[in-house]
């Protein structure tokens, strides 16, 4: 049974906490859904200032929206457009400070003001993209993608 707790505030020590909660959550799962969504609870549950959280899953060559917290999303995002399309052809992280600076930005949530997407490999192969928006400008710093990141390297033990 997962309880909610308080973090301390020490966000390296509470990011470590967040990473042993998917551990607990997901290790005797195999369904990838599942423990997707359960990725987006704890997320969405832990960081402040964030208005959505969720996943893109590659599929067909294009972006396809699943698990998520928040408000109704864009389903589809093409390769190579929006933060998300980008990330996955860079085959990297992307930390926009203001989404209305980003050169094709996708307004699925006109609220969103900055934005995170760090993309998952399974196998060196694209399986998807982690998506975090906020309504505050500059709310994702090197610490959040640090952290994401580590958070989407557990998760891609669990996708495989």
């Amino acid at each position: 049974m997962f309880e909610t707790v308080t973090y301390s505030g020490n966000r390296v020590n509470d990011y470590t906490l967040l990473l042993k909660q998917l551990t607990a959550l997901s290790k005797d799962e195999e369904d990838p859904i599942a423990i997707l969504s359960n990725a987006t609870a704890l997320l969405n549950q832990f960081l402040s200032e964030v208005n959505w959280v969720g996943f893109y899953l590659w599929k067909d060559n294009e972006l396809v929206l699943g698990p998520f917290q928040g408000l109704p999303a864009c389903i589809r995002i093409p390769f190579g457009k929006g933060v998300c399309g980008t990330a996955v052809k860079e085959r990297k992280t992307l930390r926009v400070n203001d989404v209305t600076q980003f050169p094709g930005h996708i307004a699925c949530d006109s609220a969103s003001k900055s934005e995170i997407v760090v993309p998952i490999f399974v196998q060196d192969t694209i399986y998807g993209v982690l998506d975090v928006d906020s309504p505050v400008t500059n709310r994702f710093d090197e610490l959040d993608e640090t952290h994401l990141q580590k958070f989407t390297a557990a998760l891609e033990k669990f996708l495989n």
